[in-house]
């Protein structure tokens, strides 16, 4: 994929404050992108920036082999979507879409053509002309999506675009927000706090904390092979266990975990020395939980009791205590119909996993 997008050392300071510290990205033409961190991060800074709405206090941004760091917004080949929508409550839908063709001069005719494209892409064809307060919360988020999208950018922005539809009509609208990107072949760049949203949407991901991006890499890159311990703990749940390396192999690190009273086993090819302290970590979904000792004995293999438990529909939580009070969270899928709970408080049980679901954590 082509580069598209070239963000080089880009900061902003507020006074004291570094919002955005000498970040770099590179992101291709047609991606689509998501920065995906927590509250006072700096993502939104860093879209602002990219928008034009904030100069950077250093550093370049470059679109299609033009910098645009001290453009003026309304000449960037970009548009934005901002989390409250902003649209026009006295304006019908075809005229809310219509609004930036009108103001540069498109003619009707034009005009018209281009919003009735545009409506029939996002499924609205059928109410252009209802006011906002007739739409449903996910069709005004779609309004929003045609009026940043019907003057044609280069890239699209979004911030938390989704943030303000409840759980199911968010996930459905995840999959017609990719699919028109699919359509368009439009550069989005997505900023978001929701871990989910941002793994279910984006080509590639980048997690950002303190102005700092710590990893960008595919979703699963992300979840699978965290680089350092703020990621794993960011994305998801992980069970992360402190020790001391003990053997290392050309593809494989042991460690003894007083946590775990056990030596961990984990495949990678980390720069780690015997006698280094790392951390030892695995998702509750690699973790598998029984009655009875699992016959491998390959797999790491841990007595505890049932702590704590919920049922959730599709999948049960499970918090394991060890025989040393370490509590380990396991996610069980709950594939069989059934009114009797597998598990019941203070059962004995054994946890497993394999040496392949374990991650080296460094820092």
């Amino acid at each position: 994929m082509k580069n598209f997008i070239h963000i080089k050392g880009l900061s902003k300071h507020f006074g004291d404050f570094v919002a955005v510290d000498k970040v770099n990205l590179e992101i291709g033409k047609g991606e689509l992108f998501s920065i995906l961190g927590g509250s006072g991060c700096g993502k939104s800074t860093l879209l602002r920036m990219l928008a034009g709405l904030e100069v950077p206090t250093s550093g370049s941004i470059e679109i299609d082999g033009t910098d645009i760091t001290r453009m003026a917004p309304y000449d960037r080949p970009v548009n934005m979507m901002f989390q409250s929508y902003a649209i026009f409550p006295h304006m019908n839908v075809a005229r809310n879409v219509g609004y930036g063709l009108r103001k540069d001069g498109v003619g009707k005719a034009e005009i018209e053509k281009r919003v009735d494209q545009i409506l029939e892409l996002v499924q609205l064809s059928e109410y252009k002309t209802r006011k906002p307060d007739q739409l449903s919360g996910g069709q005004r988020q779609r309004v929003a999506l045609a009026r940043a999208l019907i003057k044609r950018p280069k890239v699209l922005l979004l911030d938390e675009p989704l943030a303000a539809l409840d759980k199911k009509l968010r996930e459905r609208t995840q999959f017609e927000l990719m699919n028109i990107q699919y359509e368009l072949g439009i550069t989005f760049i997505v900023v978001t706090h929701d871990q989910e949203e941002a793994m279910t949407l984006s080509t590639r991901i980048a997690v950002m904390d303190k102005g700092r991006f710590q990893q960008v890499g595919t979703p699963k890159e992300v979840y699978e092979f965290p680089t350092n311990r703020f990621v794993a703990n960011f994305i998801g749940t992980i069970n992360t266990f402190e020790g001391v390396v003990t053997v290392v192999e050309e593809d494989k690190i042991q460690a003894y975990c007083d946590e775990a009273g056990e030596t961990l086993t984990a495949l990678g090819r980390q720069l780690v020395e015997v006698g280094q302290t790392i951390g030892v970590a695995v998702r509750p979904e690699k973790i598998f939980v029984s009655k009875e000792r699992p016959d491998n004995q390959e797999d790491v293999c841990i007595q505890g009791v049932v702590d704590d438990l919920g049922y959730l529909g599709n999948r049960s939580l499970y918090r394991i205590k060890l025989g040393n009070g370490r509590i380990v969270q396991v996610s069980s899928q709950n594939r069989r119909r059934s009114v009797t709970r597998f598990l019941e408080w203070g059962d004995k049980v054994w946890i497993s996993w394999t040496a392949r679901s374990a991650v080296v954590l460094l820092d």
